[in-house]
């Protein structure tokens, strides 16, 4: 019986948009809210899949909180691109993941599978 194990963490992150309807938007902040779904075959002893702690803690790492996206990444950190950017970068460590949803506000974000 297969599992998705779901981790959410909340981000406080400013950025702007290189190319937004062709010019440069003014930097702003929100507070995104980054989900990943990983699938798990089996769980352990303990009944998980993967340990929330563990995954959350490695996503805290790859992604500080209160920072300015421009500078983090060479890119234009829109929710699409980041939502994209992430995926790659968790798959390195959990191959068994699924997709990557980013919301940027609450009612707005996107989702990157392969």
């Amino acid at each position: 019986m297969p599992w998705t194990v779901i981790v959410k963490k909340q981000f406080h992150w400013a950025h702007y948009l290189t190319d937004y309807h062709g010019a440069p938007e003014p930097v702003h902040g929100h507070t995104w809210t980054v989900e990943l779904h990983i699938h798990a075959d089996q769980v352990d002893k303990g009944g998980m899949g993967y340990d929330f702690v563990e995954v959350k803690k490695f996503l805290e790492e790859l992604l500080p909180d209160y920072r300015f996206l421009n500078e983090l990444v060479d890119f234009s950190p829109s929710a699409e691109n980041m939502a994209r950017w992430i995926y790659q970068k968790v798959k390195e460590r959990y191959p068994s993941l699924k997709k990557v949803v980013v919301w940027e506000t609450p009612e707005g974000g996107a989702e990157y599978y392969e």
